[in-house]
């Protein structure tokens, strides 16, 4: 049974609202998990999303900052909504989802940003994303009572040197620190998940997610960074037959500096 998937930073779910519904509309996932939907959870817009069909919706949000929401076609179960760092942040959930024989646990990410300097000691932001990355280790691919685990969401770190537009002028560039693509790296792989976008792209190929508002022609500059991202756990993993960055969004209407990523997984 086909799982399709799609993880979108909106920045402001009711400022956006129509792009996220054109999203549904022309793509129509089974799941969009999103993040920075900077909205208190007795303002969700939960009306429009349930007009387009999802009618399954869990949420985690604050005013004016953070917050995570996954909105779906199917049933899902809420498993967690967990506090990171002890900071009271709505950075995470998790939600039990069936796919043909598999109960998949889903989680849903919003790492902090981390601020300008890339410096724990000077620059308490920079720390915070650090330590919520070290914590991440605790999220392991295989959980007890789950066949298999998804994660997705704004990570806010570009690991691979062809995730950013420059890996040479952007060493020193929070996102791109070593000290942060090594700590996600070393998460990831302590918890056994595979990267889906990168095990089916190239070396060679930029992957881009991400293009600041700061750029006059965003697309013309294509100065663009990788921080949202699909993982999966192994046994799950080459099952995907599709992955697609829709890039086309970042050109949208008043549009997010995010795209969305799809992922469609096969499932038995």
């Amino acid at each position: 049974m086909p799982l399709s998937v799609a993880t979108w930073n909106i920045n402001s779910v009711r400022l956006r609202m129509p792009i996220v519904e054109r999203l549904l509309k022309e793509q129509a996932p089974d799941v969009l998990c999103l993040q920075e939907t900077k909205c208190p959870d007795d303002l969700f817009p939960f009306e429009p999303l349930r007009a387009a069909g999802y009618r399954h919706i869990e949420i985690n949000g604050q005013k004016g900052y953070h917050g995570v929401a996954i909105i779906a076609r199917r049933p899902i179960e809420i498993v967690e909504r967990r506090d990171f760092c002890d900071k009271g942040d709505c950075r995470h959930m998790s939600v039990r989802i069936a796919a043909g024989a598999h109960s998949v646990l889903l989680h849903n990410f919003y790492v902090p940003a981390g601020g300008d300097e890339p410096d724990p000691d000077i620059n308490w932001k920079f720390k915070h994303k650090l330590d919520f990355v070290d914590e991440m280790r605790s999220v392991p691919s295989m959980t007890p009572g789950f066949s298999a685990s998804i994660l997705v969401g704004d990570l806010n770190i570009a690991p691979h040197v062809n995730d950013v537009w420059s890996h040479k002028q952007l060493l020193n560039v929070v996102s791109h620190t070593p000290v942060e693509t090594e700590g996600l790296e070393a998460m990831r792989e302590l918890g056994g998940w595979v990267d889906l976008m990168r095990v089916r792209a190239s070396p060679e190929e930029k992957l881009y997610t991400w293009w600041s508002y700061r750029a006059r022609d965003w697309k013309l500059s294509n100065r663009g960074r990788r921080l949202d991202h699909i993982w999966s756990s192994a046994n799950i993993s080459a099952s995907v037959s599709r992955l697609d960055i829709l890039s086309a969004a970042r050109g949208w209407e008043r549009p997010s500096d995010h795209v969305p990523v799809i992922a469609t997984f096969e499932l038995d």
